[in-house]
């Protein structure tokens, strides 16, 4: 049994270099049975709602709590961009988080249990999902090449095998699955209980639905494109905050040649949110979702594209143009990515194009 552990090495921790930032409108109660995992971090606390609420987080933890009048009172104008009474809002924690990496998790989501009975990291498999290659560009049967005792099958171009950075690490649930509100009334008792034990990288042009609940992604180089844009008060459309930013993302990291995985690691999904209300809030959504697809399907960036911001800019021009036609509430977000970006650079200093 030695000898099958010689060459593993232990997963690093990254604790001087990620950032964990919860959306939320409640006491954090939740963290105690995440405490053995997330108590070395920094936590980046997003509150929603109603500034003037006290939300407790239990001792110990090393944190940052940031109210609306914090995001007000940091951004100035341009606060116009953080959406509110909607879980949106976990993108200002990436404006000014100062790591590298970042994970992301929402407070109805506890610890899950692997097949055996073992607590499941989630956030030790983000980190190895983040630290290893992705394989966009051809596709592996045995899914991820680098874990251990997985490799690339016969027929795998060797020139291929080093793959790409990985960008962004997308876990998935058990018990609670992520549903649309109409699956949600269709199937109002089903709960996920399969685990699937594998990491697989979303092929080069293809889109997915991305989930932000169990979300990890490398701040330093996909981190301009992380809005999850306006919704929630105000807006016509919710809960497609995670969807549009992972839209916008896939693209960016398509052209820029960035990898996106899925798969482990699981968490535990504790409470399905009313099916009636999210009916309202997707309402719009899953009309426009049909034409919003295609879109992206189809986007392409100009070559002069090389860093996130410019994929960014150049990709709300085209919403502007191309999506504007279908509501203007897509006027109104693509001003909101151009000032996200602002943004962006204002807390972060500006990209020297010549430095990438």
């Amino acid at each position: 049994m030695a000898g099958a552990l010689v060459g593993v090495k232990p997963t690093p921790i990254l604790e001087e270099e990620l950032d964990i930032v919860i959306p939320t409108i409640r006491n954090l109660d939740f963290l105690e049975m995440w405490r053995p995992f997330f108590e070395p971090y920094h936590l980046i606390i997003v509150q929603d709602g109603d500034p003037s609420r006290t939300i407790k987080v239990p001792d110990g933890f090393d944190y940052e709590l940031y109210n609306r009048n914090d995001i007000n009172r940091i951004l100035g104008p341009k606060a116009s961009c953080i959406s509110f009474k909607d879980s949106a809002c976990r993108c200002f924690g990436y404006l000014v988080s100062k790591k590298k990496y970042i994970f992301t998790i929402d407070d109805d989501c506890f610890v899950a249990k692997d097949p055996s009975g073992k607590e499941i990291n989630a956030l030790e498999q983000h980190i190895k999902n983040l630290l290893n290659p992705s394989t966009p560009l051809f596709f592996n049967t045995l899914y991820d090449p680098y874990r251990e005792g997985a490799d690339f099958v016969r027929g795998y171009p060797f020139s291929l095998r080093e793959g790409v950075p990985t960008a962004v690490s997308h876990g998935l649930w058990l018990n609670i699955p992520d549903y649309d509100a109409p699956t949600q009334l269709a199937k109002p008792l089903e709960r996920n209980t399969r685990f699937v034990d594998a990491v697989l990288t979303i092929p080069k042009g293809t889109l997915f639905p991305m989930c932000g609940m169990n979300l990890a992604f490398n701040r330093e180089l996909i981190g301009p494109a992380m809005y999850f844009g306006l919704m929630g008060d105000g807006q016509p459309i919710g809960r497609y905050d995670d969807m549009w930013a992972g839209w916008c993302m896939k693209v960016i990291c398509d052209h820029l040649g960035y990898g996106v995985k899925t798969g482990l690691p699981y968490i535990w999904h504790s409470k399905a949110s009313n099916p009636f209300v999210n009916l309202k809030k997707e309402y719009n959504g899953i009309f426009w979702q049909e034409e919003l697809i295609p879109f992206f399907q189809s986007a392409v960036l100009t070559k002069e594209c090389t860093t996130v911001q410019q994929c960014y800019i150049e990709l709300s021009k085209q919403v502007k143009a191309k999506l504007g036609k279908i509501d203007p509430y897509f006027l109104k977000l693509a001003d909101a990515m151009v000032t996200w970006v602002e943004a962006w650079d204002e807390l972060n200093g500006k990209v020297d194009v010549d430095q990438q």
